[in-house]
């Protein structure tokens, strides 16, 4: 037989080996005739044959990466989509609930999420190696907290709309069980309820078996903006072990952008300030002083960072205000100013690319997470999988399609009794409900 005709099979993991002989016995083939017959039927299944997944038309992916999937949840205008797919990731589903935001995702990634997460059924979300999620930070963050006892309502996971969306996303893990979680919320969800709140959300991602790293990063690194963000990264124990070599991006010697970098030339007028307005924000300040009390505009230092873009800028634009000189009523961040600042300036260079109102868009950023941020994180992700693929399968990946379906050879550990969760009675699911109860009641 010459060289052509041989395969050099090695480090193949065990039970990788131990499916080609079953399948070979099976089928009464050699484990050669078995691999050949395998890439036949991926060269046929199309014209145009992948072995591995093309990387998305729109962003470019970086070279050091190695393929994986991922899923958006929660996803807003897609910062964790943009950084992802930039390591080499490709999207596999996407959830967000609020049509505007459906609508700004759709006009930047060519995909129109699904709807409510509440109403997908886990089992239908395809296979994936990372589940990132920006659940929703409004019933944990100060100000939102703020405003909805201001109101007499619920916050935290009392608030019935927003504040359980977590344990959906636990819901999602005990079916899909990826072995990479990426979680982001407000700073406030680490101190909420007087550390309550985390600890059971650590608790509950621990109970899963998975290794949990949490830590507070400040988007100004990135972005000339104070904004700091809680990022979680989790790894599953049964893929990666007890114990994970993981560290967070390194921020010591790192330069902070400048504000002025992200501004316009010649931005229309339509953004500065009345003077109704600007003599309102004055005298709220002056007041608000004399109490004692820090609330006010926020003016921009030009050469330094800015205060958070939040949701509500597009009320008054008060916490990032741009001067425009003695005597001038200042103005706020045109939309393509607003993108620059929470890093998607490379999808929106014009006003024309974002697909919503002004007031829409200026929630949209302030509700998203920095994708500049994310990658940061992403890449330290990203040495974790190649290193446990290394050592688990000598680096050597094999993917394909066969009929039109994504085949996935993945590592399996080697003791893992782990079972995939039965569908659950209408019982078993109230005693999960009591369960939740309590420990948000604890």
């Amino acid at each position: 037989m010459s060289v052509k005709e041989q395969f050099c099979l090695r480090s193949i993991p065990k039970p990788l080996w131990d499916w080609l002989e079953d399948t070979a016995h099976a089928r009464r083939l050699n484990i050669n005739e078995v691999i050949v017959e395998f890439l036949d039927s991926v060269r046929s299944s199309s014209p145009d044959p992948l072995l591995f997944e093309p990387a998305p038309k729109l962003i470019q992916s970086s070279p050091k990466s190695i393929p994986f999937r991922f899923i958006d949840l929660f996803a807003g205008i897609g910062g964790f989509r943009l950084a992802l797919s930039k390591l080499g990731g490709e999207c596999v589903f996407t959830s967000e609930w609020d049509k505007f935001s459906q609508k700004t995702y759709a006009s930047f990634y060519g995909d129109m999420p699904h709807g409510d997460i509440n109403e997908v059924d886990p089992e239908s979300i395809p296979d994936h190696d990372i589940l990132a999620a920006g659940f929703p930070c409004q019933p944990f963050s100060i100000a939102g907290v703020s405003k909805k006892q201001s109101l007499g309502q619920a916050h935290g996971f009392q608030c019935e709309r927003q504040g359980n969306l977590f344990f959906r996303i636990c819901d999602i893990v005990d079916v899909k069980r990826p072995p990479v979680l990426m979680l982001e919320n407000v700073k406030n969800l680490r101190s909420h309820d007087k550390g309550k709140t985390w600890a059971i959300i650590k608790q509950e991602l621990e109970s899963r078996d998975y290794v949990v790293n949490a830590e507070i990063i400040d988007a100004c690194y990135w972005v000339p903006q104070h904004r700091e963000r809680f990022i979680i990264v989790c790894f599953d124990k049964h893929v990666f072990g007890d114990s994970v070599n993981f560290e967070y991006p390194d921020l010591s010697g790192r330069t902070k952008p400048k504000f002025r970098e992200i501004l316009e030339e010649k931005p229309d007028d339509k953004y500065i300030l009345t003077d109704h307005l600007w003599n309102y924000l004055q005298q709220y300040a002056a007041k608000h002083k004399a109490k004692g009390n820090g609330f006010g505009f926020g003016m921009t230092d030009l050469d330094g960072i800015s205060r958070t873009i939040s949701a509500r800028y597009y009320k008054d634009g008060s916490e990032i205000l741009i001067p425009r000189g003695k005597g001038k009523n200042p103005r706020r961040l045109t939309i393509v100013e607003a993108a620059r600042l929470m890093g998607f300036g490379e999808l929106v260079t014009t006003r024309e690319d974002m697909p919503v109102s002004d007031t829409q868009a200026y929630k949209q950023f302030g509700n998203a997470v920095v994708p500049a941020v994310v990658k940061a994180v992403g890449e330290k992700v990203i040495e974790v999988m190649q290193d446990h693929h290394r050592q688990a399968t000598n680096g050597c990946f094999l993917k394909g399609r066969a009929d039109a379906q994504v085949i996935e050879l993945k590592h399996v550990p080697k003791k893992s009794s782990r079972k995939k969760p039965a569908k659950q009675s209408p019982k078993s699911m109230k005693a999960k409900s009591t369960k939740r109860s309590e420990l948000q009641n604890a």
